[in-house]
């Protein structure tokens, strides 16, 4: 059906160039019919007055050229009033059913094909989109019958497009019906619009955008009326928080000349140096030498139980931390010109931190603006029994298990994420018997159900046992024996363990340093815009406790627009770009990640092509008895364009930057394919796939033609 009401449209625009019909919607065709269209109009006023508006109404619609001259007409027959009366609603009403149109016929195949693009602009458009039509509506130099198709590919509702367009086209109706009352003067419809005109309806559009600011203003007075502001600040900018977003919002804050204060209550670094990414990876490393001496036949040397002191894994693992602390402490950040407090932090007002020092005393600081970067905490499930279990989290486990003197013999980890599965693989290389229990379907639920089965494979393989769809009911003391009720298929599993790791999410810090007496709104994370503003525009947040990832690197892309903006919002802001976003799961094989996979363009129905090339075929892989993995890329359907991409297999964190690199810049698998890649390394993985996808789409017909001039060559 909208195949053939595309081809009646398009029939019917092409009769009207086809007969010149459009010929009589000129200022020249106006000005020589005029007399005879006021001779109709004197006989049969209502007749004349249907036609014209029906006929507005259906060049509006249709976008044919000469909506200008009709208006002038409309000024010469029926006077201001009248005049502007029909054309004022026969425009908007022309308008609209384009907008509809353009929606039935075109929005969906549109959003389906760059849902993922559009998502910002859809939001946008929900959020502030009304203002921003009644803004192009009042600049007459937009075309309007292109404001009307781009907004009908958009969310926004008809009514409200109708309202918007019915005020914001008012002033120039007015300007050229006006005009064709004195049709007679007028040579050129570019006389109309006089420069010194056309600067007035620029200035009329650019008072939206000056309104705008002063309500923001107004907004953000009413926000802080409660509040007495302070006539000087201690400091530029306060950060709450050391971990990634708040040392690197500091240093930019530093390195900028601002006086910049930063307050840490724990550890310098953050949950990623202390907690997470560093000790996981150093354990990682650790269990990774355990395998390959069990697995060294595979090199051809004797395989080899490993001999190790637990104490010592866990004496290295502390002690990388204590290698990389420098990098993080605060001897660096006060050389830097960090003012580094220790102790806890309070928001007493939107521009005064209350601290607890470490020390005992309490002191008070003022800024303009305050960085709230207080991270996340592990997610303890709410089980009966958890709390006699003896349960660890990533938080507690490194310094609990850096007291023993043996490895856990039979060990339980809730939760089939990524540093479930990081954890439960790792322990399990080392020696421990691993459960790992998981209540979907499958672990690492936001990969492809193929690149989980992957993990899952080698994980089982490395004697992890993954017990999905197994739901955790409580936790029990039998005697001496530690046990895991579970559920599964109706039926119950019991699971005795000595040590237990909750890793079943983390949750964002949102209590404790004063939003709840500010009335800054929190749902799972510290509500904020697209600046990282929160309720109040002087109070930003980043990292974790904003989300909406959970990533390191996130945090620290995050702590740029916080700072930044904090400093010189005033005179510019920035919007945070989520549009290429990467990650990693540091199981054996890695699988590294950055924008779509098959999964998430299915959800979001986004047309994609997938290309894979296997790492069983990659030489250094081979080389390396690590021929194991894919490399597995989303285009769009026909081009070169990258989609997403996921790799899994040794080192994927480390592949996955050059598709990073590419898709930041818009660089597309032919320049992949394009550029030189050392041989022999893994990296050459990413050009194979590129060659994929370049041999899926080789030009069949012409390399037809191309072998006939080569056979005819031959002679």
């Amino acid at each position: 059906m909208k195949k053939i009401i595309m081809l009646l449209i398009v029939a019917a625009v092409a009769l009207v160039f086809a007969f010149d019909l459009h010929s009589l919607l000129t200022l020249e065709s106006l000005k020589g019919s005029l007399e005879q269209f006021r001779g109709f109009q004197a006989e049969s006023p209502w007749l004349v007055g249907g036609i014209f508006f029906a006929a507005y109404v259906v060049v509006t619609a249709f976008s044919i050229p000469g909506a200008a001259v009709m208006t002038l007409a409309a000024g010469a027959l029926f006077g201001l009033v009248q005049g502007l009366v029909l054309v004022s609603f026969a425009s908007t009403i022309g308008a609209t059913l384009a907008f509809i149109g353009a929606r039935y016929l075109l929005r969906d195949s549109v959003q389906a094909k760059f849902g993922n693009r559009l998502k910002a602009i859809n939001e946008g458009v929900e959020r502030e989109g009304a203002f921003y039509l009644f803004t192009l509506r009042l600049v007459p130099v937009f075309p309007f019958f292109l404001i009307n198709l781009l907004m009908g590919l958009t969310r926004m509702k008809a009514f409200t497009f109708f309202w918007v367009s019915q005020l914001g086209m008012l002033a120039g109706t007015v300007v050229y019906v006006n005009a064709g009352t004195e049709l007679a003067k007028i040579d050129s419809l570019s006389g109309i619009l006089s420069p010194g005109l056309v600067l007035s309806f620029v200035l009329l559009g650019v008072f939206p955008l000056v309104a705008k600011k002063i309500i923001d203003k107004i907004k953000a007075r009413k926000v802080y009326a409660q509040w007495t502001k302070p006539a000087k600040f201690d400091r530029n900018m306060i950060v709450i928080g050391a971990g990634a977003a708040g040392l690197v919002s500091s240093y930019i804050a530093a390195a900028v000349k601002a006086k910049v204060t930063l307050i840490e209550a724990h550890k310098m670094g953050g949950d990623c140096l202390n907690f997470g990414c560093v000790p996981s990876k150093a354990l990682i490393k650790s269990a990774k030498l355990a395998h390959q001496m069990r697995h060294a036949d595979q090199y051809g040397l004797h395989a080899a139980t490993p001999s190790f002191s637990f104490k010592a894994v866990m004496a290295r693992v502390h002690d990388i931390i204590k290698a990389i602390e420098p990098h993080d402490s605060v001897e660096r950040y006060t050389g830097l010109g960090v003012d580094v407090i220790q102790g806890y932090a309070t928001i007493v007002d939107p521009w005064t931190v209350e601290i607890k020092h470490n020390t005992g005393e309490t002191s008070r600081l003022t800024a303009r603006s305050i960085v709230i970067a207080a991270g996340a905490s592990p997610v303890v499930p709410p089980l009966p029994g958890i709390e006699t279990s003896g349960y660890l989290t990533s938080d507690t486990l490194w310094d609990e298990f850096a007291k023993r003197e043996e490895l856990p013999k039979r060990l339980v980890v809730l939760g089939g994420g990524p540093i479930g599965s990081e954890l439960a693989q790792a322990f399990a290389r080392l020696g421990s018997q691993v459960t790992q229990v998981e209540l979907g379907e499958r672990i690492m639920v936001r990969e492809d159900p193929e690149i989980s089965e992957m993990a899952m494979a080698s994980m089982r393989a490395d004697g992890v046992n993954i017990l999905t769809q197994h739901k955790a009911i409580r936790f029990e003391r039998r005697g001496d024996q530690k046990v895991l009720i579970t559920e599964h298929q109706g039926k119950q599993v019991d699971i005795e363990f000595d040590d237990v790791i909750c890793a079943v999410g983390r949750k964002a810090r949102l209590t404790g340093y004063g939003l709840e007496a500010l009335g800054v709104e929190t749902n799972r994370t510290v509500v904020t815009n697209e600046y990282l503003e929160t309720l109040y525009p002087n109070i930003f947040a980043a990292g974790d406790v904003a989300g909406p990832y959970q990533f390191t690197h996130v945090a620290a892309h995050q702590a740029w627009y916080a700072s930044v903006n904090a400093l010189f919002g005033h005179l510019k802001k920035f919007k945070v770009d989520y549009s290429v976003i990467p990650w990693a799961t540091f199981t054996d094989p890695e699988v590294a990640r950055v924008g779509l996979n098959e999964q998430d363009a299915k959800e979001q129905g986004i047309a994609y092509e997938v290309t894979r090339y296997g790492i069983d075929d990659l030489d250094r892989a081979i080389a390396d008895s690590d021929a194991h993995g894919v490399v597995k890329v989303l285009t769009v359907p026909g081009k070169d364009k990258i989609l997403g991409v996921t790799i899994a297999g040794v080192h994927a964190g480390d592949l996955l930057a050059e598709f990073v690199l590419a898709m930041k810049h818009g660089l597309g698998l032919n320049k992949i394919l394009g550029t030189i890649h050392t041989y022999p390394t893994l990296a050459e993985a990413n050009k194979y796939a590129a060659g994929e996808w370049k041999r899926a789409h080789a030009p069949e017909k012409l390399l037809v033609w191309l072998g006939k001039y080569h056979a005819w060559r031959l002679g």
